[in-house]
């Protein structure tokens, strides 16, 4: 089932995050500062959280919101689920649920951006697996050698 984000489930993304392997601490204190945004201000409009529960257990969340400056774009800030549920579907569940919280909200596109390295390649994959296509590469983004991948996906409103 996918929720709603509750200030209680605040805990549960750190352990969650620190499952990750690709997520050194910098990326998880990162990730952690817009959770704490949304538990710790419930009127901020800026992040919108939601989880995915199994038997009251988190097994994954995406954060999204509408980037500053723009009528409808949004940015999928975190799409994170749980390695040891790998395959069972839970990261394309919560992308759909992206998606359709953008076109909700009359949005046009959605923005995701990752890692160059190859222990980004099954996220690189994915995306492309869901029919996002590359928008941009900027060359040594995170470091030498390490370049920011900027992946999208275009809503034709017009056709729904």
């Amino acid at each position: 089932m996918i929720r709603s984000f509750k200030p209680s489930d605040v805990s549960s993304i750190e352990l969650l995050l620190k499952r990750i392997p690709n997520f050194n601490n910098e990326e998880i204190k990162v990730a952690m500062e817009l959770v704490n945004i949304v538990a710790n201000d419930p009127e901020q409009t800026d992040y919108n959280i939601f989880v995915y529960e199994e038997d009251e257990k988190i097994l994954g969340y995406h954060c999204i919101g509408k980037r500053p400056l723009t009528d409808a774009v949004y940015d999928l800030y975190w799409i994170v689920s749980d390695p040891q549920k790998s395959g069972a579907g839970i990261g394309r569940k919560l992308l759909e649920h992206a998606e359709n919280f953008v076109l909700e909200k009359n949005g046009r596109w959605i923005i995701a951006e990752t890692s160059s390295k190859t222990e980004y390649l099954s996220t690189q994959n994915f995306y492309f697996r869901n029919n996002y296509t590359i928008l941009g590469e900027i060359k040594d983004f995170y470091s030498v050698g390490d370049n920011l991948l900027i992946f999208g996906k275009f809503f034709n409103q017009k056709q729904n």
